[in-house]
């Protein structure tokens, strides 16, 4: 990892049991639903995925590479180019809930978003979108139809 990198971990209970509906694969269909910022998110085959959000008041794309996807246990990904960021989110059962733990390193680009992630804003953000996954996850009761293959598993 950069020295420069930034790294954030947050995790949430989701009062659902652990199962498909909970834990089913990515859908790029609804990332924006819950994801501050996300204006659209494009799977262009079963490993990468393109991304358009708005950062700091400025529009940016990148690529993401999945570099990992166990269905029902995590997901683990890598951001091509800017923003040059690594992400993993975990599912586990515990009895009749599931606990979501997503872990970002990330590496602020430009004064502004330096001083975004200063004033903790990033922090924020990533907990205001685990929170809104939580509902998002918990009022679904259903699978999002996104992909549920495996993705170099171990």
């Amino acid at each position: 990892m950069d020295r420069s990198m930034k790294t954030l971990e947050h995790t949430i209970e989701v009062e659902a049991p652990f199962g498909p509906p909970t834990t089913s694969g990515r859908s790029s269909r609804t990332s924006p639903r819950f994801m501050e910022g996300v204006r659209s998110v494009e799977q262009l085959d079963d490993t990468h995925v393109h991304w358009v959000a708005e950062i700091a008041g400025t529009k940016k794309e990148w690529d993401a590479e999945i570099t990992r996807q166990v269905p029902d246990t995590e997901i683990d990904w890598i951001g091509l180019g800017d923003p040059d960021d690594r992400g993993r989110i975990v599912f586990e059962p515990t009895g009749d809930r599931t606990r979501v733990t997503m872990m970002l390193d990330y590496d602020p680009q430009g004064p502004v978003e330096e001083i975004g992630d200063k004033l903790g804003l990033v922090k924020r953000r990533v907990k205001g979108d685990m929170e809104r996954f939580k509902q998002f996850l918990e009022a679904r009761g259903s699978e999002t139809g996104g992909w549920r293959g495996q993705v170099n598993p171990d």
